[in-house]
């Protein structure tokens, strides 16, 4: 695909994103992943220009079912800015969304510099931390191509990190999300390739050179399935051990 076209791409995406509107599946044309996370990258470049600044990089398919059910055997991956970051315990205009959803997840704080072929991951990590990611996909009803969703930089939209303490043993950690106090979403840490840590390998695979550097959050993927976001509620996510993050969303009638 030349570069006219996938700058034509990123700026479909970026347009759909900032008036709420979204596209239609098929509409890009894209069919490769190499074309698709160029277009990722101009995507991505838009929002620096506009003032954004990276904090982050996501892994998505972290699940063994969902890879199945979009006939992949690896994982696809984003970025994050501070520009998506929500405070915990703050409020979250998702009325500025399209059709947003919620999941828990763990989250990391490298350290130091994560390089590929690490044999310990881990090393590299400062801290973690229970995380709550918002993803919002620009395509109509949430359908997506594989190429178009990384394209769309994995649905990324926003996310809350906890308080952050000393790595600790994440395997089969159990994973909440509630919604109003209501339990919407039960799991565990082992969904998410069946130890977080794996995740972190493989984003340390993943990532461009030099993407992964001191300061930066990953997130390691959703420990459950993805719960629609409403108006005026309020998000907690607790994983066993960890603790607790959240926040609210503004209510609809604030909106108007």
């Amino acid at each position: 695909m030349s570069g006219t076209r996938l700058e034509e791409c990123a700026a479909a995406l970026d347009d759909a994103a900032l008036t709420r509107t979204t596209l239609a599946s098929g509409s890009s044309g894209l069919h490769g992943t190499e074309d698709a996370y160029r277009v990722q990258e101009r995507l991505v470049a838009r929002q620096v220009e506009r003032g954004a600044r990276l904090t982050g990089f996501k892994l998505g398919f972290t699940s063994t079912a969902k890879m199945r059910q979009m006939g992949v055997h690896d994982l696809i991956h984003g970025r994050l800015t501070d520009r998506m970051r929500i405070a915990d315990g703050d409020t979250f205009d998702a009325g500025a969304l399209i059709h947003p959803r919620v999941e828990p997840e763990v989250a990391f704080l490298l350290g130091g510099p994560l390089e590929p072929g690490t044999v310990d991951p881990l090393g590299a990590v400062a801290a973690v931390a229970p995380a709550l990611e918002v993803i919002d996909s620009r395509y109509d009803g949430f359908a997506f191509s594989l190429p178009e969703v990384i394209a769309d930089n994995t649905s990324a939209a926003g996310y809350a990190v906890g308080p952050w303490r000393p790595p600790v043993e994440l395997a089969d950690r159990g994973v909440l999300l509630e919604i109003d106090g209501r339990l919407v979403e039960a799991g565990s840490t082992a969904a998410v390739l069946g130890h977080p840590l794996r995740a972190l390998a493989a984003a340390a695979r993943l990532a461009p050179r030099g993407v992964l550097a001191a300061g930066t959050v990953v997130l390691a993927g959703a420990a459950t399935a993805a719960f629609p976001l409403p108006h005026g509620v309020h998000v907690r996510a607790t994983v066993s051990g960890l603790g607790t993050v959240g926040f609210s969303t503004v209510p609809k009638e604030a909106r108007t």
